[in-house]
């Protein structure tokens, strides 16, 4: 399968679905906090989901459930920087438990991975967008029903491209 992301809309074979990117736009240099999306050819890696809300759910990749104590370390300075934690957490760390919905779901997007290179960029995500739309950090965000859908049917080989 191919996922095109591209004028703020996501293209797959199951359907057309409007796309929260970056607050700041799409960008072929992602640096840590610049709030854009990076541009290129991705894969996925892992899936991470609230069983607590959305029941037990099967997928093509591997997967775990999110848990209370569970984060994504965004420090440059760490040796654990774009990688999935457990606070207590000394460094700077996104919580994936959160009280909102944006990450119910969440997609790890292949960005910066091998190799991390510090300070370009972590926690890529295709995730929960909030009702808005609005801009994301720097991940891509559509709606909870349309994600479910995609995370049931994307597997190791499927390609993600996210043009300007």
């Amino acid at each position: 399968m191919k996922l095109l992301v591209h004028n703020n809309c996501l293209h797959s074979d199951l359907g057309q679905y409007f796309c929260a990117i970056g607050h700041q736009g799409l960008t072929y240099n992602k640096i840590e906090g610049d709030h854009k999306t990076p541009v290129g050819e991705f894969t996925f890696k892992k899936i991470y989901y609230r069983a607590d809300k959305l029941g037990t759910m099967v997928f093509n990749l591997p997967s775990a459930i999110i848990s209370e104590n569970d984060g994504w370390c965004d420090d440059p300075k760490s040796k654990f920087y774009n990688q999935f934690i457990q606070f207590p957490f000394n460094s700077s760390a996104e919580k994936l438990y959160r009280d909102d919905d944006l990450y119910d779901l969440i997609c790890v997007i292949n960005h910066n991975t091998d190799p991390i290179i510090p300070g370009k960029g972590s926690a890529i995500f295709l995730h929960v967008c909030n009702s808005n739309f609005e801009g994301t950090e720097g991940c891509l965000a559509i709606e909870k029903k349309n994600i479910i859908q995609l995370a049931k049917v994307i597997d190791k080989k499927t390609k993600l491209i996210i043009k300007l």
